[in-house]
């Protein structure tokens, strides 16, 4: 079961960031959603998998709500909407995902914005929101994100929300039907950070 089991799939998980707030997605969003989505396919489409020809359909968004559920309740990804606290406009989508127990503790950040929302501070502001979600509210201990070497605008984004580079992976994830190079960033917890040199004790 997932450490949110208390609360309502349907309704009660909301993660407050800097002038946003992110929950999972709903049926009553599809229209939005789908708007969006739809104005903003030139500009995300050379940063995102490729999307199916049914995508933004209605029937495709149910299939997604059910697999979001699916997951959250295993414990295994959140899944949020992003939306402006001013005025509840919906801006974009960021997922916590690949969460991995155990003695890894970590998970993998992923995230949209729609083109209309760019240079905002929106999706930066939502970065930070889920980071302190993974850590202070599930625990984690480590965090993951990966973003294509001439994205300078994911780049920055991570870096500016605690990310550091860390690496580079070629051919990592198929993007837009081709596999590409990737960039690759990580965080841990600010708590692991001050705890010092692991320290083993023999008897």
């Amino acid at each position: 079961m997932a450490l949110l089991d208390w609360i309502a799939l349907e309704g009660g998980l909301r993660v407050n960031g800097a002038g946003v707030f992110l929950r999972p997605p709903r049926a009553a969003d599809y229209a939005e959603w789908r708007d969006l989505r739809a104005a903003s396919r030139a500009f995300l489409q050379p940063w995102e998998p490729t999307w199916p020809a049914d995508d933004l359909t209605r029937v495709a968004f149910r299939r997604r709500l059910a697999a979001y559920a699916r997951d959250r309740e295993a414990g295994a990804a959140y899944s949020f909407l992003v939306f402006q606290e001013s005025d509840g406009a919906l801006t974009g989508g960021i997922t916590l995902s690949n969460i991995r127990r155990g003695v890894a503790q970590m998970g993998t950040v992923g995230y949209w914005c729609g083109q209309p929302f760019t240079r905002r501070g929106l999706t930066l502001a939502a970065a930070r929101a889920l980071n302190s979600f993974a850590f202070n509210t599930l625990g984690l201990h480590r965090l993951e994100a990966a973003c294509l070497p001439h994205n300078a605008a994911s780049r920055s984004l991570l870096a500016k929300a605690g990310f550091e580079e860390e690496g580079f992976a070629k051919a990592y994830l198929k993007i837009n039907g081709v596999w590409r190079d990737h960039v690759l960033f990580g965080m841990t917890t600010p708590r692991s950070r001050d705890e010092g040199p692991e320290v083993t004790v023999s008897v």
